[in-house]
């Protein structure tokens, strides 16, 4: 049964999703795969979404956007323009996507602090890389251009850094100098 989900229609709101591979397969271990889905996410950028952080994992991404159209529309763009182009560019016919995507919206500037963290800190976790400016395929060193944050997720001159400590999670790194204690990030399963 498909959960309900609120419109996204040029309503303002703000996703992280997340897209995972067939099988979980590690396709974007590979450069050309990992490059080319960046580019697929800067193509639609701007006509399809406002794009502000992304990490692409070698079997699955995260995304934190704001949809232009719809974030149903938003995902379709990202994962049929990726699969077109993989078999345009890269000759495959194999099923790249697994069926659905999960996305939480994003509620407040504490909310996007947590999720911003949780991105950018992926490739750190899986040991991938030491530093997440150092990770190639993430939006966490400088080397992309990014959309601003919304002004109603951007933090307030009082707020204080937010530590992300995601309980339960396999890194437990101070980011600042506040702990904050959260809940897991709680997604929703919805299938496109």
């Amino acid at each position: 049964m498909r959960p309900t989900r609120e419109p996204a229609t040029s309503n303002g709101q703000t996703y992280m999703i997340t897209l995972s591979t067939w099988g979980r397969r590690s396709l974007f271990s590979r450069d050309v795969w990992a490059n080319l889905l960046i580019d697929t996410l800067y193509h639609y950028r701007g006509t399809a979404y406002c794009l502000h952080e992304f990490v692409v994992m070698p079997d699955h991404i995260h995304v934190i956007l704001s949809p232009i159209t719809s974030l149903e529309k938003a995902v379709q763009f990202i994962k049929g323009g990726f699969s077109y182009c993989a078999k345009k560019e890269l000759g495959s016919n194999m099923e790249i996507w697994q069926k659905g995507f999960s996305d939480h919206r994003i509620r407040d500037a504490a909310d996007y602090r947590i999720h911003l963290v949780y991105v950018q800190q992926n490739p750190v976790r899986k040991h991938l890389c030491e530093r997440a400016e150092e990770y190639p395929y993430s939006s966490a060193g400088s080397r992309f251009e990014l959309d601003s944050v919304p002004q109603g997720l951007k933090p307030s001159v009082s707020d204080k850094p937010v530590t992300a400590r995601l309980e339960g999670a396999p890194f437990q790194s101070k980011i600042t100098d506040e702990h904050v204690r959260i809940a897991p990030l709680q997604h929703k399963n919805t299938t496109s």
